[in-house]
Formats: C-alpha cells, structure tokens, sequence
C-alpha cells in the first residue's frame, strides 16, 4: 500500500523508516534536493522534488491510491494544505504536525474536517506534557500516560539498594499483591524482556510497571526511588517545547523557575510572555554563568534546546554539580545509550507522538492507539476485543496470549483496571498490550472475532 511522507527532515525521515520497515510503498516530497538525497540513500523508499502544497506533485506521488499522507514539515501552513489536497485527491487517511493551536483549540474558527485531516499531532505539547509528569514523579524514568491518563506506565531503574532487586515476578506479585500493579517489561542492556512469573528483577533493570496514576507513589516506594517535591527548577532552552514547560510549570505554589536562552531576542519576548519566570540570557554550556545562576542549588535541570549535544553536555554539567532530577530533549536513537551511561535520568522525544499516530494508523481497525517507549523494542497497542474473540474466553489465568505478549490493563465501561489473574475481558473493552513488532498480527487476532 502506497504511503506518502511531505518533509524530508529529521521527523520525516523517520516516519518514512517506519512506514518502510511496514514494507509500504513509500513516497517522499520535499522542496531541498539534499534532503532527499540523504534520506534515499538511507533508506528504500521513492522520493519527488516538489511542494507538497502542489496538487501536481501530490498526483505525481500518488496520492489517489494512497492510504496514507503524513505532513511533518516545518511549516504549519504547508501540512494543511497538503493534507485538504490529499484528502481531495482520494488519499485514505491524512495526519498533519501542527505547532499553532489555531484549528484544534475549542474556540477556533476552523476545525481539522475542515482541512480534510483525520489526525493532527502536536508533539511539542507532547513532549512538554511528558516533561511535566516526570517533574511531578521525580523518581520515575519515563511516564507514558494509557486510557486518557487513567492508566500510567512507569519506567524505572533499579539501583544497587532496590529492594526488588534479586525477587522474582512471582515473589513480587506475593509480597505487593495490592494494590494492583504489573511488571509489564523489563530492559536489561540492549533487550527487552516481556517478563512471566519466574522471571527475576536485577539491579541497574530499567523496569516497566503498570499501575492507576493514584498507585504511582506506591510502586515508586517499593521499588525503592524517593519521590521528592521539586520547587527549584532550571529550563535550559527557549524552544517552544521549553516555553510550554516553563508554564506547565510555572502555577504551582513556592515554584522558582529559571529559564536560560543564548539567543537575546527571543529571550526579551520569553521574559515578557512568561511572568513568573526569571529568563536569563546566556550559552547552555557556560558553567561559570550556570553555576552563579544556582545550577548547584536546583532540585532539576531540563534541557530542552535544539541542539542534542549541548542538552547531554548541560544535563553531565548538572550530574556533576549535584543535581537530582535531570530531564534532556532528545530524539537521535544513539544518544540514549550515551545519555543512560552518564547518569541522565529521563529523555523526551519529539518524534514518538508522531510515530504513535503513524503506528496506530497502519495497525488493524481495532487497534486504536500505539504507544511507542524510550529504548524498548516493544509497543503498546490499545485493542478493542471483539465478540467470540480468544481474549473473552475466560479469566486471564485461563488463557494463553501469543507469545511476546503481554496484557496490561483492561478499559471496561469507562473504568480501567490492571490485569490480573482474574481480570476478564468482555467484548467491546479496551485492552492495553505490550507487544514485540513481529507479534503485533498475532496480538490482533487474539483480540478479533469471528469472520
């Protein structure tokens, strides 16, 4: 099946990665010659030089037999223009990457069926979103928000003095066995487990649990991680994700923010945006300017520049100084090893809000929605079970799932609930399952009904 990807940068190229190793026809207009030459000799996919904005050049790429068109430009104006003349043309399912909040705020005077685009992505929002789950859950790696937030993943590091580390699932199920929560993977090294009961937890696990966001203190205690209370808080950056951030942040009580941004200007108008923050012109990297400005005193640092190595260097600075909790943007896949070797404690990435919507949108038509996790060669599939499916045929302890699947939580009636031994899915529920990429068909067929 034809999909077609307008944007060669860095986002585009990789959701044109993923679209290949899905074994689509993949198509990818950009205007910069250079782009697509690097992106074609990367991967194996056909390109066009042209305006994705160009009713032609979209024919010329197919967008009539398309199922899919992905806009991830740069530009807000060209991915709605080019997703009205995909849908247009015939294209099946158009996404656009939006920064402005102009047709999908409740008060916009043009709405996204407007502009003929099934999906609009803002990963900036995202991506501060995320950022702020993590400030409030300092213990915690990596949150990834399931069920509209009534379902959390929390990832973790077990440290040296875990009090988990050396137990079994089993041991673990037997001595926390309320409230619910569920070891849902384990990263050990490069691999990825989707652990059973005999599996044992080791120390330096990056480790994945299932658990109501109400839970969260919980397993964060038994897993031996403080969750402290941050009120001194330093954003390296003015980006936009930084901004957002900054006044995500900003409410609470006895919170102090301080922003630094090399660039003057843009540091004059965040100064005069963000009130209850105190903006500071200087270099990311200078440590004589981040040590006066209190770096050694902060209870985070997030670096939300971009540039990815300076956001490595300013987070190794802060490690250095003594700082708990640091947060870095960023979204090159060899940087995350680098970025776990020097101690940073969580990363966000720009490009996984993106990827999710393109995965879901690829899956079968129960699939609603894909989440994708830093490091873990899994994903998250939320799945509608259908009647006489193999997924209602009984209790969970009754059942045998495909191989490399692993069931998290259950979204009934509107009420969602860690799996359990017990927890019976009835068609028409939700279910949230951790997959390996070449069991995803065996995952949705589990789920599937009859004919």
């Amino acid at each position: 099946m034809r999909a077609i990807v307008v944007g060669a940068g860095e986002v585009g190229f990789d959701v044109a990665r993923l679209l290949a190793i899905e074994e689509h026809d993949v198509v990818v207009i950009d205007r910069d010659a250079a782009a697509l030459s690097r992106l074609s000799d990367k991967l194996d996919v056909m390109t066009v030089l042209g305006n994705g904005t160009s009713a032609s050049v979209l024919q010329d790429a197919g967008a009539a037999d398309a199922v899919l068109l992905v806009a991830v430009t740069t530009i807000d104006e060209v991915n709605l223009v080019a997703c009205m003349l995909a849908d247009r043309l015939g294209c099946k399912r158009t996404i656009a990457r939006v920064r402005s909040g102009e047709i999908s705020g409740s008060e916009s005077v043009l709405s996204t069926a407007d502009f003929g685009i099934d999906v609009v992505i803002h990963p900036e929002e995202s991506a501060a979103a995320e950022v702020e789950l993590l400030i409030l859950r300092a213990g915690a790696s990596d949150i990834v928000p399931l069920a509209d937030g009534k379902l959390h993943l929390i990832g973790l590091r077990l440290g040296e003095d875990s009090p988990v580390a050396g137990m079994s699932l089993e041991e673990f199920g037997q001595r926390y066995p309320k409230p619910a929560i569920r070891v849902v993977a384990i990263v050990r090294g490069i691999r990825t487990i989707l652990p059973r009961g005999r599996d044992t937890l080791r120390k330096n696990d990056v480790v994945f649990v299932a658990c109501l966001p109400k839970h969260a203190p919980h397993v964060l205690e038994v897993m031996g991680k403080k969750d402290q209370r941050i009120d001194r808080i330093m954003i390296i950056g003015g980006t936009p994700v930084a901004a957002q951030v900054a006044r995500r942040l900003g409410g609470a009580k006895n919170r102090q923010i301080k922003l630094v941004e090399a660039d003057r200007d843009r540091a004059q108008v965040l100064s005069e945006e963000l009130g209850q923050v105190l903006v500071i012109h200087g270099e990311p990297t200078d440590l004589d300017l981040l040590v006066t400005e209190g770096m050694p005193d902060m209870d985070a640092v997030i670096t939300l520049t971009e540039d990815e190595e300076s956001n490595l260097v300013s987070c190794l600075l802060a490690k250095h100084l003594g700082v708990s909790k640091t947060v870095a943007l960023l979204s090159k896949p060899a940087y995350i090893p680098i970025s776990q070797s020097i101690g940073l404690d969580s990363a966000v990435n720009l490009k996984l809000a993106i990827s999710r919507e393109v995965m879901a949108s690829l899956r079968g038509q129960h699939v609603m929605s894909v989440a994708s996790l830093r490091g873990v060669d899994a994903e998250v599939l939320e799945i509608q079970a259908q009647p006489g499916s193999p997924a209602t045929r009984g209790p969970l302890a009754e059942l045998t799932p495909p191989a490399e699947v692993l069931i998290a939580g259950v979204l009934h009636d509107g009420h969602v609930s860690v799996a359990t031994a017990t927890t019976q899915i009835r068609p028409g529920d939700r279910a949230y399952v951790f997959v390996r990429h070449a069991s995803v068909g065996a995952a949705e067929t589990f789920f599937r009904g009859r004919g």
